[in-house]
């Protein structure tokens, strides 16, 4: 069941499935007689394609890459079709500026273009924005530096008059082509000798290309044995597959039950049916380290990997591999999303509760949404992997619109941990220090096991305030509306929004007093000095994106405590996902109620999934663990549903709190952020817009006020949020309204559909 697009060029191109090819003799165009004009969207914040002079007589598909001028640059653009109220087709052809180059690159694929489009529209953000994140400029257009390579000339006989050096390096010159050094080695001469070889046309270069090809998954590998949950869900998958259309799953299932292994059948099955290209999203590349692993002894090899910290020359190579349908697998962050796959077969989104999924800078999309419509448009199935689903894809679920896949039991005989909760009003930690006498028991026991703890708390450095106890300094960002973080471990202090970074004060600078200076609370660096404290023996590791500054390091890390040299083990959210450690087996949670606090819409939902999954890393193999949650509020909800492990009591009454409101999944929020480098000014075109909000009983508005984070990176801010309260397309809604009043010039406007974040 398969067959060759149909390009002009068959006998280059893979074979991909008909269900891939609709729509693609269309993309051909009609016959073209000399100049032409064609529509080139470039990778810049516009909101639609430019026209421009194709001087050559063959038409270009939409999606080819040019090279086009745009004012006194020049960009690779895609050519595109979508037309809209900024149209240029009206301007004069005589007066277009042509298209400089066609590059030789595969064009982007007719299922991205719609995405682009899809996604720009949705997120009313402007589509050459989008585009950018397909086509990074730094990458795109660059071929694979190449190398010269040396043989001897075909049936060439040997010259006359070669030296006893010479002729071992013809010799050594037949089959294959070899580097100068190569040469040179092999037939025991130096390089000088090799050189006047090649001067005298004695051995003929060859250009070759320096990047390897892609090694391609092993298909007859086996996996482990599944139970039965595990199997009929990888069935499920392996069947949907199948029937080569889109379908969404949530596989749902408890920490350690497996569910990579699951989907890692779905995938199989991908491979093995269409040889097609795979995606699997993660939420941190951090978190990867394991998951390679894991991937490559089921597969034989290591899949591409796509993030922001590998280096230019490893994206070039990725973008073009996924490109040219030679990179089958392809695991990323959220940015891995937009990239050219050929012939998308499977997607999973793993953890995809995690909001590390929303995107808050740039371009305001969630991934986990965005890759469900990505499936759509690629028709192929994709699994929405977690512990703790989110609410929106447990509603779904429950709506019929997602199919379950439900994984109760821990894979391997492995069962969940014990848990605890302790109430901190009832055995407090002695003055000064962070830890309960139960906590700090049960590590003391953990430790005479031979057995590991973590101890989590979701606040990087040593203290998140520094005062002084004379005159009340509190040490703030002169950019942003912030506390400066101490980071003892640097002897620095930082703002963790502008990233601004100062030594460490010896003296308070308004009172000059040097012996006042106070950290208010903890951090996990100061967890780690109270843990040294009272155990100095034990191997301790702090693990947060402050210490675990390289993918190199992370993997050392992890080795190390995998093969039990770590005793305790003190993080950040950073180690609550995805890791196995079979000797870990005591779980300290130092502060449950962190993520409760601030009045956030998903408060509860996110402290929830937070707790469970870190939970979820003690007693993962045959060791048993338990878990301590220290609280001043163990009566709340969150806290009861840990306990009782009630989850579906929970998420329904969560669920039933948002449909009363007609809150999120049921109702719809939108998010404008205002700012600029006056206050007043920022408050007043917010009040113009409040005074001009639409009129619809179905629309309410909230605001201006000022966002709780006021002021980041010298700029002021403040929002308005509109609740809508029925699912609707409120961009017409929102374009019409925001383009009533329009702002003064020092003024951004920023609007977010589906906000994540209320800061």
């Amino acid at each position: 069941m398969s067959s060759l697009r149909k390009t002009g060029d068959e006998e280059s191109l893979p074979i991909v499935r008909k269900r891939k090819q609709s729509g693609a003799d269309d993309r051909q165009g009609g016959p073209a007689k000399g100049p032409s004009r064609v529509k080139v969207l470039v990778p810049l914040a516009v909101p639609t394609a430019f026209d421009y002079r194709l001087d050559q007589e063959t038409p270009l598909v939409p999606g080819s890459l040019v090279r086009v001028p745009v004012g006194q640059k020049t960009y690779i653009g895609a050519v595109w079709q979508k037309t809209d109220s900024h149209d240029q087709s009206d301007y004069d052809f005589d007066r277009l500026k042509p298209v400089q180059e066609v590059l030789a690159t595969p064009p982007l694929p007719q299922d991205l273009i719609q995405f682009i489009d899809w996604v720009a529209g949705y997120t009313m953000s402007p589509a050459g924005a989008v585009l950018r994140m397909s086509m990074p400029p730094a990458i795109v257009g660059k071929q694979a530096p190449a190398r010269t390579l040396y043989l001897r000339h075909a049936n060439a006989e040997e010259p006359e008059g070669l030296s006893v050096a010479r002729k071992r390096v013809w010799e050594a010159a037949v089959d294959q082509p070899k580097s100068v050094s190569a040469l040179a080695s092999g037939a025991g001469v130096s390089q000088s000798v090799v050189r006047a070889m090649i001067q005298a046309n004695h051995l003929r270069g060859i250009e070759v290309k320096t990047d390897r090809p892609v090694r391609q998954p092993d298909l007859a590998l086996q996996g482990p044995k599944l139970s039965t949950e595990q199997a009929d869900a990888a069935k499920a998958l392996a069947q949907s597959v199948k029937r080569e259309n889109f379908e969404t799953f949530m596989l749902h299932g408890v920490t350690g039950s497996g569910k990579t292994e699951v989907y890692f059948e779905g995938l199989h099955a991908a491979l093995a049916r269409f040889g097609a290209q795979i995606l699997v999203l993660v939420p941190e590349i951090a978190l990867t380290t394991q998951w390679l692993e894991r991937f490559e002894q089921r597969f034989g090899v290591p899949p591409i990997v796509w993030h922001s910290d590998i280096t230019p020359a490893a994206r070039r190579r990725a973008w073009n591999a996924v490109a040219s349908g030679e990179a089958k697998v392809v695991v990323g962050a959220r940015s891995a999303l937009f990239l050219p796959f050929k012939s998308l077969g499977f997607i999973t989104v793993d953890e995809e509760h995690d909001p590390s999924y929303k995107q808050e800078e740039g371009v305001l999309y969630h991934a986990r949404d965005m890759a469900v419509l990505r499936a759509k448009l690629a028709d192929c199935p994709i699994v929405l992997a977690s512990a703790t689903p989110s609410l929106e894809t447990q509603h779904n679920a429950a709506t019929g619109k997602y199919k379950s896949l439900i994984l109760k039991e821990r894979h391997g005989g492995a069962v969940l941990p014990t848990m605890n909760a302790v109430d901190m009003r009832v055995n407090p930690p002695p003055a000064g220090q962070w830890l309960s006498p139960v906590l700090t028991g049960a590590i003391k026991q953990a430790l005479s096991d031979g057995e590991q703890s973590l101890l989590f708390l979701n606040r990087r450095g040593y203290a998140p305030l520094t005062l002084c106890r004379t005159c009340g300094h509190r040490f703030e960002c002169d950019s942003c509306s912030t506390w400066l973080v101490e980071h003892r471990f640097r002897q620095q202090m930082q703002c963790h929004q502008c990233g601004f970074i100062t030594g460490l004060p010896s003296a308070c600078p308004e009172c000059k007093n040097t012996d006042s200076l106070a950290a208010c609370g903890p951090g996990v660096e100061r967890v780690f000095e109270e843990v040294s404290s009272q155990f100095p023996e034990a191997k301790t590791v702090v693990m947060t994106s402050d210490t675990m500054t390289s993918s190199a390091r992370m993997q050392g890390l992890i080795q190390q405590i995998e093969s039990g040299h770590v005793d305790i083990i003190i993080g950040t959210q950073l180690i609550t996902k995805g890791y196995h450690f079979p000797r870990l087996t005591c779980v300290g949670v130092v502060d449950a109620d962190l993520g409760l606090r601030g009045g956030d819409l998903r408060a509860s939902e996110r402290t929830y999934q937070q707790l469970v999954q870190v939970s979820g890393r003690a007693g993962r193999a045959e060791r048993p663990g338990t878990v301590y949650l220290q609280s001043y509020e163990p009566e709340h909800p969150v806290l009861q549903a840990m306990m009782t492990g009630d989850a579906d009591a929970f998420m329904q009454a969560e669920l039933a709190a948002r449909q009363s409101y007609n809150m999120p999944p049921y109702g719809q929020l939108v998010a404008i952020i205002l700012s600029g480098t006056d206050v007043r000014t920022v408050m007043q075109y917010g009040s113009a817009l409040a005074a001009n909000a639409p009129d619809r009983s179905d629309v309410r508005v909230m605001g201006p006020a000022p966002a709780p984070l006021a002021r980041i990176r010298g700029r002021y801010r403040a929002r308005l949020l509109v609740h809508i309260q029925r699912r609707l397309a409120v961009q017409k809604i929102m374009a019409e309204w925001t383009g009533r009043v329009k702002p003064d010039k020092s003024v951004r406007l920023r609007i977010d559909i589906d906000p994540y974040s209320f800061l």
